[in-house]
């Protein structure tokens, strides 16, 4: 069997490796104020963050719509797909999940299972690119879901930001709301956890904050798979020398916190995330 796999573009999956995998992409929308833009297709990484930079308002974003996702799925079965597998960004966080749920009980041509990857920005790429490399192997839609569900229950998310401010205005903060008055003055750490976003710790400077993530990493090592992502960090390239010697199964991926994400995570965010290998 053939299988198709689909995801959201807050997966922040470089083009290039979607595109080598067979993976479309939907994209979610992004605002500044009245004007509105098409992740991806309409509005760069670089744009974006080009425009946060003299923009008075912060950015806004919005699910893509079940006709979205359809139009993808019709996509993969008009290209002779037996089945496709959508992963989605967080329930939690966002309605990309209910609007490819949706899409997937309208359609009909071909059979579409939906996985909610509980996960945003790198975690939720590395849920889709499990699930992709299943079906580039030959794996049914049952198996490619498994795949994507192992995945997921193997997935370490964690992010170094400078400001919650982005999270608290966007509602994206969880549990961690309660402490915002005190992580403002410092740098704090956050996980994707449960599906949301949890304060993790607490780190006096910027590179302390770095040091701590390195350090989980490292006592995580060795990994099925390691992904890092920068919100047009100046420090990044610093921080992947933290990184260069930590053993993974398959290549690492670096990659860019694109309009979706990097509207919560704000500037100078720098995410990381690893899958523990399996059993």
């Amino acid at each position: 069997m053939t299988v198709g796999v689909v995801c959201d573009t807050a997966c922040d999956l470089p083009a290039s490796l979607a595109d080598e995998l067979g993976i479309v992409l939907v994209p979610l929308r992004v605002r500044f104020g009245e004007t509105e833009f098409v992740d991806r297709e309409e509005l760069s990484t670089k744009e974006f963050w080009a425009r946060c930079a003299v923009s008075s308002a912060l950015p806004e974003t919005s699910a893509p719509s079940p006709g979205a996702f359809g139009a993808a799925f019709a996509s993969l079965a008009a290209a002779g797909v037996e089945g496709v597998v959508c992963v989605t960004l967080s329930s939690k966080l966002s309605a990309s999940n209910e609007a490819a749920s949706q899409a997937a009980r309208e359609f009909t041509a071909t059979p579409v299972k939906v996985v909610d990857s509980l996960s945003a920005t790198v975690g939720e790429g590395m849920v889709c690119l499990t699930a992709a490399e299943a079906a580039t192997a030959g794996a049914g839609v049952a198996e490619v879901v498994a795949a994507a569900e192992s995945a997921r229950g193997r997935l370490s998310v964690f992010g170094a930001i400078d400001t919650l401010e982005n999270l608290r205005k966007g509602g994206r903060i969880g549990g961690a709301a309660a402490a915002l008055g005190t992580l403002l003055s410092v740098k704090p750490v956050v996980e994707v956890r449960n599906g949301v976003v949890e304060q993790e710790s607490r780190q006096r400077t910027r590179a302390r904050s770095l040091r701590y993530l390195a350090d989980k990493v490292r006592a995580a090592a060795p990994v099925a798979r390691l992904g890092v992502v920068s919100a047009n960090a100046p420090d990044f390239e610093e921080f992947l020398e933290m990184l260069g010697d930590i053993e993974t199964d398959h290549p690492r991926f670096v990659g860019d916190i694109g309009p979706v994400v990097g509207a919560h995570a704000g500037p100078r965010a720098i995410g990381v995330s690893w899958l523990s290998r399996p059993g």
